[in-house]
């Protein structure tokens, strides 16, 4: 009987615009060309990003399985089946780190129920760059993916981590859809505290590279030109 193979996590540019030299391991590169099946979000993205990180194997050779909204629990751990004959298999997200706000976390759940060993890869991860970078506590933060869409309930919860972050001392991170980022920075100025701290990161890693800690009221003098750009946001106390 074959030995188990196991499931890579692969990291991704966090933007098509980014140098693979600069953000991406050498091991990474390596390693795609002993896989020939992989997990993905989008299968156009990722034979582009294959294709850009060095793929040596012809692309039309590679298998890729779908993830996403529509992919059903008993597809996801099919998936998973040629890892049980002794094949490797990757995980590709969108961009940055397989598994943090990001659907892969399901096929890592899956792995272990399985007992298949799961290898994560270094690569950049938007919210460990921009919570280093903000100046912020290091030591106690926490992610809350995506705020509400429907605004009251966004200022609720805006105004739910600014609490949070001031009687924890800790500090808060979340992240909007880019095309809607200038309505939760609006949002942010009118209801969090003059005196809070707002970080905002956005094309960490690329060369538009935006990175900024200031108060509200500071923020409130000049706004920044963050709208349709992938942004992570941080608020301390």
């Amino acid at each position: 009987m074959a030995n188990k193979g196991a499931l890579y996590l692969i990291p991704t540019t966090l933007g098509d615009t980014a140098e693979t030299a600069d953000v991406i391991p050498v091991k990474v590169n390596q390693l795609i060309n002993t896989i020939d099946e992989y997990i993905v979000e989008n299968e156009k993205s990722a034979r582009h990003y294959l294709k850009k990180i060095g793929i040596q194997k012809p692309l039309q050779e590679i298998i890729l399985h779908p993830l996403n909204q529509h992919t059903e629990t008993k597809n996801i751990s099919a998936y998973l089946n040629a890892i049980e004959k002794g094949k490797n298999i990757g995980i590709i997200s969108e961009a940055g780190c397989p598994g943090i706000a990001d659907p892969g976390a399901e096929v890592v759940k899956l792995a272990h129920e399985k007992n298949i060993t799961v290898c994560p890869l270094v690569g950049p991860s938007s919210i460990l760059l921009a919570l280093i970078a903000s100046g912020f506590n290091g030591q106690s933060f926490a992610f809350s993916g995506y705020l509400p869409k429907e605004r009251n309930e966004r200022i609720k919860k805006i105004k739910e981590l600014e609490k949070t972050a001031q009687q924890k001392n800790q500090t808060q991170l979340f992240i909007e859809t880019p095309y809607r980022n200038m309505h939760l920075l609006e949002d942010m100025l009118i209801t969090c505290d003059a005196k809070t701290l707002l970080c905002i990161a956005c094309d960490i890693t690329l060369p538009t590279e935006f990175i900024k800690t200031k108060t509200i009221s500071d923020w409130k003098k000049q706004l920044p030109a963050i709208n349709k750009r992938p942004a992570i946001f941080l608020i301390y106390k």
